[in-house]
């Protein structure tokens, strides 16, 4: 390759022949993540990543140009940088670099876990993931970043849903995508993959009906990463580190086989980690909703991670097979009395507009309390979906930071001892009939492949909300926080038709909304729900 200089610019001979080595210095010298990139020479995100992957590529004619154009257009300091870096044969960093972004891998204990993951899984030599995830780190450019998340934030949920609608088609087998009408006039398709046998399921969220069970060995998850897979894992993280998201590797409930019935939850989990995950499944949204941004193909065969992961509705059901991580989420209904603004006393509904740090569904609504199911300490008793709720309660609703893992080490033998218990908790578990809490339906949510367990929470006495409404607060996984009566039908026929749901939130608000209409009595005046499988 020629570069010649005129008057501080750079232009390029006709003879020059860019490779997909050379194209990855470019990249690096501009500072720009592969989408970016990609976006900035208006090709597609793959072809970037594929230079990544094979640099003796060469790219077509066409793109040589695109390449050309890109460097005789950027600034002097952008053409310094790349002629460090193409003159240094192997893709090297600018100097202070890569020290920089080695100091910062090694003091996050969450992101060396993910690299010794990654270097065991993708068959790398011990500190290659270390060396990738510095570069990519250096490189970034974390304006485009935050640009890439405003685009982001536009896909909505029912662009989603559309999407995968299209991608996964139809089952044969009595499972599909779950949909439901709100009165007559308001209907909601969702992504998440359901069965008639898991929905309305009616079940207490205490032992007797509470009963997944911890597998005593968990089996391998089949997981390997080709080159595609581990080069959009190590951006991940360098991502992650870059836009200060809280990620911490805390054991996860890995789901491996399901039985779920009428008053009853059933079934077996094993216990993985959570940067696995991250790096793996988690991966699946942010590429599909990429594409979206980007008007990309979104079949099979035009998602490479998706195709790799669960290309089909049979891999999605064969939770055993794959990694499957979760969550438990609520609709949460607080009744409360009648005063001079509400002639009826109703019920209090709260929906939460999720932050932009968190892991899953940043920036969309959600019900609360959601997350993800994982143990604290006592891994056999914590594999009750009741527990992780009653957690989530107690650090989304009352403000117990001591039971958020991403805050600090958990050091307490049992962190939900009724010693241990915020005042608001305390009072509800205090007398029976104060707490009210159901399963209402289960599925697996074709974004990402997780389990949600969809559920109600209702409180029922409305001391509770004279004495702890003032309590209530969102802790950081929220930006803010809505409120909602359960007599106002209008407003939540608006709040259904808000696309700005998580895909796992709409199917909880849903099914929560149907349960409550049947056992809220004169606190709900809502129209009739009904479901349906596609």
């Amino acid at each position: 390759m020629q570069l010649q200089r005129a008057g501080g610019s750079a232009s390029m001979s006709e003879n020059t022949e860019w490779t997909g080595q050379s194209a990855r210095c470019l990249q690096a010298a501009l500072r720009m993540t592969h989408e970016a990139f990609a976006e900035h020479l208006g090709i597609g995100v793959r072809t970037v990543a594929s230079w990544h992957q094979k640099p003796d590529t060469k790219p077509r004619s066409g793109l040589q140009r695109e390449l050309n154009t890109a460097l005789a257009n950027a600034s002097t300091d952008v053409v310094d940088r790349y002629l460090e870096l193409v003159s240094g044969g192997p893709l090297n960093l600018p100097d202070g670099a890569s020290e920089d972004a080695e100091l910062r891998l090694s003091e996050d204990a969450t992101i060396v876990a993910a690299l010794n993951w990654l270097d065991e899984r993708a068959g790398w030599d011990p500190g290659t993931a270390r060396r990738e995830v510095a570069a990519r780190l250096a490189a970034l450019d974390l304006h485009a970043l935050q640009d890439r998340g405003v685009r982001r934030g536009r896909v909505n949920q029912r662009d989603t849903a559309h999407a995968l609608a299209a991608y996964y088609g139809s089952s044969t087998t009595g499972h599909g995508r779950y949909t439901a009408t709100f009165g007559a006039n308001t209907s909601a398709s969702t992504t998440v993959l359901t069965h008639p046998d898991w929905l309305d399921l009616d079940c207490p969220l205490f032992p007797k009906h509470d009963k997944l069970k911890l597998a005593g060995v968990t089996p391998a998850d089949n997981i390997t990463m080709d080159e595609a897979s581990a080069d959009r894992a190590a951006q991940r993280l360098a991502e992650t580190l870059a836009l200060g998201h809280r990620m911490v590797n805390m054991p996860l409930f890995r789901l491996l086989d399901v039985d779920m019935r009428k008053h009853q939850l059933a079934g077996t989990v094993g216990v993985t980690d959570f940067v696995g995950y991250v790096v793996t499944m988690d991966l699946l949204e942010g590429e599909l909703v990429d594409a979206l941004t980007t008007n990309q193909p979104t079949n099979p065969g035009a998602l490479p991670l998706r195709d790799t992961y669960m290309p089909n509705l049979t891999a999605a059901l064969k939770v055993g097979d794959r990694m499957c991580a979760g969550g438990a989420l609520a609709l949460t209904a607080i009744a409360r009395p009648a005063d001079a603004f509400r002639s009826e006393p109703d019920y209090l509904l709260l929906v939460q507009e999720r932050s932009g740090h968190v892991i899953n569904a940043a920036r969309r609504l959600a019900v609360i309390p959601k997350g993800f199911h994982q143990p604290l300490t006592d891994f056999r008793a914590d594999t009750q979906v009741g527990a992780t709720l009653r957690r989530e309660m107690e650090e989304e609703l009352f403000g117990r930071d001591d039971v958020d893992n991403t805050v600090g080490e958990q050091r307490h033998a049992d962190p939900m001892h009724p010693s241990r218990l915020s005042e608001p908790m305390r009072w509800l578990l205090a007398e029976p009939g104060r707490l009210r809490m159901e399963c209402t339906g289960f599925g697996l949510n074709l974004v990402s492949g997780n389990f949600e367990f969809a559920s109600l929470i209702v409180i029922e006495d409305e001391e509770f909300w004279t004495n702890h409404g003032g309590d209530v607060q969102a802790n950081w996984e929220a930006s803010r926080l809505h409120q909602y009566s359960s007599r106002d039908a209008e407003l939540l026929d608006e709040l259904v038709n808000d696309v700005a749901w998580s895909n796992e939130g709409l199917f909880a608000l849903l099914q929560g909304l149907r349960r409550l209409r049947e056992i809220g009595g004169t606190r709900v005046d809502l129209p009739e729900i009904e479901w349906e499988i596609r």
